[in-house]
This record gives structure tokens, sequence and C-alpha cells, in this order.
């Protein structure tokens, strides 16, 4: 059993997610971040995949804190862009973008594309690495689609423009519990959780 895991991020959205989820599970797990220890320079993510990434990050983290690492990597696939943008969700507009701009972007290139073809995706991977080299993985998927505009104040990202299946509501409109129950982020986590219960 883990007493405490570095996530690796400067998110502290992502930080509390985590530890929300530990929380309601009932494990008594030290959550800590990047911010916690001394900088170090962040890997390159030169994978072609989330999982890929993922253990990039995580295997990086636990190298330079001694410490078990969890990474995830995620990312939006939309059906109308050949599962674009994928890996490079967070880049999309160009590497000193913000999610504003990466926004701006997606809507341009969906400009005029019909509902029933704005079919999309969040994936997460989530990736440990321990201290004794040894690894595991998790993946998360959340199928909807995206809106024709931005709604909502809450969640990150291309929140404001994704409407998970069954729902009216963009992510960013959806409660904390509510975004948890559905996200792909949530649905790694709780492997990652069934895992520390050694549920698998």
């Amino acid at each position: 059993m883990l007493d405490r895991v570095v996530l690796a991020t400067n998110n502290a959205k992502k930080l509390v997610e985590l530890q929300r989820a530990l929380a309601e599970a009932g494990l008594e797990v030290e959550v800590l971040g990047l911010k916690d220890f001394e900088a170090y320079p962040e890997p390159l993510e030169t994978e072609r995949t989330f999982e890929g990434n993922a253990v990039i990050k995580a295997e990086a983290a636990c190298a330079h804190t001694g410490v078990a690492a969890l990474a995830d990597d995620s990312g939006l696939e939309v059906d109308e862009l050949n599962a674009m943008p994928g890996v490079r969700s967070a880049r999309w507009a160009g590497p000193e973008c913000d999610d504003a701009a990466n926004n701006r972007l997606l809507l341009a290139q969906l400009d005029g594309v019909a509902p029933e073809r704005r079919g999309a995706r969040f994936v997460c991977a989530l990736a440990l690495v321990l201290p004794d080299g040894s690894r595991e993985l998790w993946r998360g998927e959340m199928p909807g689609r995206i809106a024709d505009g931005e709604r909502g104040e809450g969640g990150f990202g291309y929140d404001p423009l994704f409407l998970p299946d069954d729902e009216e509501r963009t992510s960013a409109e959806l409660s904390a519990a509510e975004k948890d129950a559905i996200s792909h982020r949530g649905k790694a986590v709780r492997g990652f959780v069934s895992w520390l219960k050694g549920e698998r």
C-alpha cells in the first residue's frame, strides 16, 4: 500500500481531483505535486500515444523525487479531425497558446460541420511508476460531441466545448461530482484506486 505519491503536474485542479477521489475511497495517501519538490527539466513528450507520454512523465518524476509517481496524459480526439488533436491537445493552437486559443481553433476547424459529425471523446492514460522500476497503466474514455460554442465556467481545457453522451450540458457546466462520475480522468483514477485497494 502506498502512503504517498507525487502527481507529476503543476495543475492544482488535477491535484484536487486526485485528492478528492482518494479521500472518498477512504484511502489515506498523501498526494504531492511537482511544486513540493525542487524543479527539474520537464521531459519531452515524444510518444504518439497517451500511454507512452504518461509513462515518460511518471518515470521522470519518480527518478527525480524518489517517490512513487503518477502522471496522466489526456486529450481530446475528434472524429471529424481524424482523432486529432490527440496527444497534441494542450498545444493544438501552438506551443505558447492557452486553453482559449485551443478552443477557438477547434471551433474554427469544425465551423459548418453538422452536429452528427461532431463526435469526440476525451481520453486519459494514467501511469504509475514505483521506485523499484515497476509500473501500472490505466485508461479512461468519455464519449460525447463538440458543441457549437463555449458554455460553462467549470473545468479546464476543452470542457466548455464538450457535451458528454446523454448530456445537454457541457463538461464545464457539470458539478465536480457529476464530472468525476463520467470523466475519462475519473475512470482512470478509479482504476488506480481499485489497484490501491487490491481489487485490480
